[in-house]
């Protein structure tokens, strides 16, 4: 399972991103061991001091716990506090482009919902 080569992005920040989106969607709990520096970097056929990277912005975010010989855990609160960020993330940075992209498109609001609803 490797990283998209198309994305231009570091490979620690998608590394990162791959970790949030599985804590986001439940994968990952509070608690939770996550994988090794070593199972992350085969499986993203990554180099472990990458891997080790994006690991280090999680525990610098109090995302994540190190319990020393045992492993790395999500930390209790995870999901929450990284929700509440990359929504702020999200509105202040990707919103404005979409909601622009939509203006300029001249999507009405009922044809946005519908085409939502039929999506889901």
């Amino acid at each position: 399972m490797s990283l998209e080569m198309r994305d231009e992005r570091p490979i620690n920040v998608r590394i990162r991103d791959r970790i949030a989106a599985a804590i986001l969607d439940g994968e990952y709990r509070d608690g939770d061991p996550l994988p090794s520096v070593r199972a992350l970097a085969a499986r993203y056929e990554a180099n472990p001091l990458t891997v080790a990277k994006a690991y280090q912005r999680f525990q610098d975010d109090g995302l994540v716990v190190v319990r020393r010989g045992v492993g790395m855990f999500v930390a209790t609160g995870a999901a929450a506090r990284l929700r509440a960020s990359e929504r702020a993330a999200f509105l202040t940075t990707e919103w404005p482009r979409v909601r622009a992209t939509i203006e300029r498109l001249g999507i009405a609001r009922e044809e946005l919902f519908s085409a939502a609803e039929e999506r889901v």
